[in-house]
């Protein structure tokens, strides 16, 4: 049986203290048929060298300046030859050697695979699950609450996914997940951790805007006043978690 390829994509800038654990997560993946494109934004941190280091382990891998990470991860796109994409960023990892195995194993077929996530902080300590956990069934509305599918933990059929739109600057991943959701007829849970997430991107760093960002796509795919009303339940159960837990882990 042959065995559909995987194209993972890694957009990296400037991250000399978290790229080799990226790439080991994905050179230590037991499923054969991977291919592995690097996009880096013309490093000078040490990170280039460090790629250069592995570049017969990788793919296609470019070094130049690009326009933000959604134009570098339009890039890795336009470069994949594979049946599924996967964006792994730097600092994140697949959760272990046998992920990818264990996915395409679950069902065959798919139109998407998605799993649950794990996060770390900056210095590689478990803090736990996110706060918005994976749903049982998953569509294209499964996002009006929030987020709950994290962009590494989603293996999306190449011939679903279009291009980022690029006039967002934080949140284009949920824009373009659901637009492939949208056309998948085949969603499968795989229920099991698929990945490690490294907390305090960029979103995080500048929230509002992602927020603005955020509500904005909502509106456009859910309506104004769904969306209006969905952002209040989002903010009772913020609310709710903080009271219980003290934190959240997004």
């Amino acid at each position: 049986m042959l065995r559909p390829k995987l194209s993972v994509i890694t957009v990296v800038y400037n991250d000399v203290h978290h790229i080799k654990r990226t790439m080991h997560s994905v050179f230590n993946q037991t499923y054969p048929n991977i291919e592995y494109l690097i996009i880096d934004g013309g490093s000078s941190d040490g990170t280039l060298e460090i790629l250069k280091q592995y570049e017969s382990q990788i793919t296609q891998f470019i070094s130049e300046k690009d326009e933000g990470i959604y134009d570098a991860m339009n890039k890795g796109l336009a470069l994949t030859s594979g049946d599924y994409v996967l964006f792994m960023n730097s600092g994140d990892e697949m959760y272990a050697p046998d992920t990818v195995e264990q996915i395409f194993a679950s069902q065959a077929d798919a139109d998407i695979y998605y799993g649950e996530t794990e996060i770390y902080s900056k210095n590689w300590q478990r803090l736990g699950q996110r706060r918005h956990k994976a749903p049982e069934k998953f569509t294209w509305k499964s996002f009006k609450y929030g987020m709950n599918i994290c962009h590494q933990a989603i293996y999306i059929k190449r011939s679903l996914v279009q291009s980022y739109d690029l006039k967002y600057h934080l949140s284009a991943d949920i824009d373009w997940i659901i637009k492939a959701a949208k056309q998948a007829k085949h969603i499968v849970n795989t229920k099991q951790y698929v990945a490690k997430y490294l907390s305090g991107g960029m979103s995080k760093k500048r929230h509002f805007q992602s927020l603005k960002e955020r509500f904005q796509i909502f509106s456009k795919h859910y309506g104004l006043i769904p969306t209006v009303m969905n952002h209040g339940i989002i903010g009772l159960r913020l609310v709710f978690y903080l009271v219980r837990y003290g934190r959240t882990n997004d």
